[in-house]
């Protein structure tokens, strides 16, 4: 039985193509096979965690999402973006062809 973040991620990442993006997860990734890719549970670097969604555009990192629940008011969550913006692990070292490294837990 889904759990409820599986349902929210399952809505995000229906939303999420709906609006253009190729949502992957990093083991699948290529961010230079697509213009927009959305890379679900991304690890950031050791100690960092995960963000729940990074954003690449033309191959470049452009931006981190952390979903929240329904009705959770966004005070603070800056502050988190901001920090997991800088432990992406890093997003511009990529293996030949766009492919992301492997991912480690």
């Amino acid at each position: 039985m889904p759990t409820p973040d599986d349902k929210a991620r399952e809505n995000i990442d229906r939303l999420l193509t709906q609006a253009g993006w190729t949502v992957r997860n990093q083991s699948d990734a290529n961010i230079l096979a697509y213009r927009g890719v959305a890379i679900r549970d991304f690890a950031l670097k050791q100690g960092h965690g995960f963000a729940d969604y990074l954003f690449y555009v033309d191959g470049r990192a452009a931006g981190v999402i952390d979903a929240k629940k329904e009705g959770v008011t966004l005070t603070g969550v800056d502050t988190q973006s901001e920090t997991q913006q800088k432990s992406i692990f890093d997003p511009q070292s990529l293996a030949e062809g766009g492919e992301l490294p492997p991912k480690s837990r």
